[in-house]
């Protein structure tokens, strides 16, 4: 059964597009279109803490990086900027980096595992994405592109886990170099594609074809020991799909969790990679979790009663298509309210 737990008005004066919980649960970070961040205390009063304001636009996404390198937040904006915000208390926050270098909006932005530094990857209209690395040490920043990434624009970027999977729970399972860095990205071309770092540039490793519309969102499952990887899609076409892989993610199949009444706008997954949780266009949050079956139930419904998706189909095993490239075209992406990070319990 699930209950409401805690609301928050967070008295924005427009559209609340995305909200996110901090690594512990903590603090709450909100965006919206009146060109705002707000910082708010989850679970004691409604009162922001902090108004962070250097936008000049919708605010279309916020992520935090992991607390190891400080309470740091991202924000991405229809203004074609990424700030990275520090606070040195919940109320006193400051602009630690601006990055300008999008021809259009930026519409996500996620932190890299903590493993690989702090790293933050965005996602533009324009069709590129953009890979920032900070030198905690000198507190400089470089920033590396991927053109024409997707074809009038990049809409959602998610990291793959940094953990490998551990041979114990599968002895036959080949662990993945944790040193190699990827990304899987979904826009406008319907595509949903997989990036890996090679040296200094990254290269197109996968490219998934299934949807048929716009991919609105990309969620890359938390590694929990398991010898397997999975990503969730949303798309414009009213499917969440689920792409499972074995351990060194050379083959992938696919399964339609389910076809919605609306378009999907947002997947997140929880911390421990058991439930997902979707939003979209018919005003829903719906939470799933696969049974040991490997079918995918829901399981928030009001009456309590889990119900088992739809005949969920399944694709044969997705093989790589060879990378190319595309000019892009601009295209502005207005993302609906997002559901918050995943801080999801079982």
């Amino acid at each position: 059964m699930v209950s409401l737990l805690h609301e928050i008005d967070t008295e924005h004066e427009d559209m609340v597009h995305h909200a996110a919980l901090d690594f512990y649960g903590l603090l709450l970070a909100t965006c919206s279109s009146d060109g705002s961040v707000k910082i708010f205390h989850s679970r004691k009063n409604n009162k922001a803490l902090a108004e962070l304001k250097g936008h000049q636009g919708p605010v279309w996404r916020v992520a935090w990086a992991h607390p190891k390198f400080g309470s740091i937040l991202a924000s991405c904006s229809y203004d074609r900027k990424v700030i990275i915000w520090k606070s040195t208390t919940p109320r006193d926050w400051t602009k630690l980096y601006e990055y300008s270098n999008h021809d259009s909006s930026v519409n996500s932005v996620d932190f890299a595992p903590p493993e690989y530094g702090l790293v933050l990857a965005c996602a533009s209209s324009d069709g590129s994405i953009s890979i920032l690395s900070c030198n905690t040490e000198y507190g400089s920043w470089d920033a590396k592109k991927i053109p024409n990434a997707h074809t009038i624009g990049v809409n959602a970027i998610s990291w793959c886990p940094a953990q490998a999977p551990d041979p114990a729970f599968d002895q036959r399972a080949t662990s993945r170099n944790t040193a190699v860095k990827r990304i899987v990205s979904g826009g406008c071309d319907n595509f949903v594609r997989i990036w890996r770092e090679d040296n200094d540039r990254w290269v197109e490793e996968q490219r998934f074809e299934a949807h048929s519309d716009w991919v609105r969102d990309v969620a890359w499952s938390p590694s929990i020991g398991l010898p397997r990887s999975q990503i969730a899609t949303a798309s414009q076409d009213r499917h969440v799909i689920i792409w499972s892989s074995n351990a060194d993610l050379t083959q992938w199949t696919s399964t339609v969790l389910h076809t919605f009444d609306d378009a999907v706008w947002t997947v997140s997954w929880s911390t421990t990679g058991n439930i997902l949780a979707v939003s979209g266009g018919d005003n829903n949050v719906s939470l799933w979790k696969e049974n040991i079956e490997g079918q995918w139930i829901r399981i928030n419904y009001e009456s309590g009663t889990a119900i088992q998706a739809k005949q969920p189909s399944h694709h044969p095993q997705i093989q790589p298509h060879p990378a190319h490239s595309s000019d892009s075209e601009h295209s502005s992406n207005l993302s609906n309210s997002n559901l918050s990070n995943s801080q999801l319990s079982t």
